[in-house]
């Protein structure tokens, strides 16, 4: 059973950086898709960046290039990936996710929601002005 579990959201200040992981664990082979997402309060949950397991090939939407980096740490039976987040700004508030999909997402489908299948609970990240 593959299972997502987010961390480290909290409150900062516009400027200040914050450091999301998420722990995902139950995929039985190497061939999948992690994607770091965002939903604003009465937005649409959007796709902030996204990861391809086996080439480790990162893709990010134009909104964060250059502020957020997309990183993972492959262990034996679980993977954690990082979403390191620096210049925040007050339009980054939103609840975070992370989801998988068991195969290789092309570019320019890898930031759509609907290519996952799993997803953790959230997490949630607050700028302030």
């Amino acid at each position: 059973q593959v299972q997502l579990v987010e961390s480290g959201g909290e409150s900062v200040q516009s400027g200040g950086s914050l450091r999301l992981s998420c722990a995902v664990s139950g995929f039985t082979l190497d061939d999948y898709t992690i994607g770091w997402f965002r939903q604003a309060p009465g937005k649409e949950r959007e796709g902030v960046s996204c990861i391809y397991n086996i080439s480790g090939r990162k893709y990010s939407t134009d909104s964060v290039k250059g502020r957020f980096t997309f990183s993972r740490d492959n262990a034996k039976n679980t993977v954690t990936v990082y979403l390191q987040m620096n210049s925040l700004k007050p339009e980054d508030t939103a609840i975070y996710y992370c989801a998988a999909s068991p195969r290789r997402l092309l570019p320019a489908l890898c930031l759509f929601k609907g290519q996952y299948n799993y997803w953790g609970q959230g997490t949630q990240v607050t700028v302030s002005s």
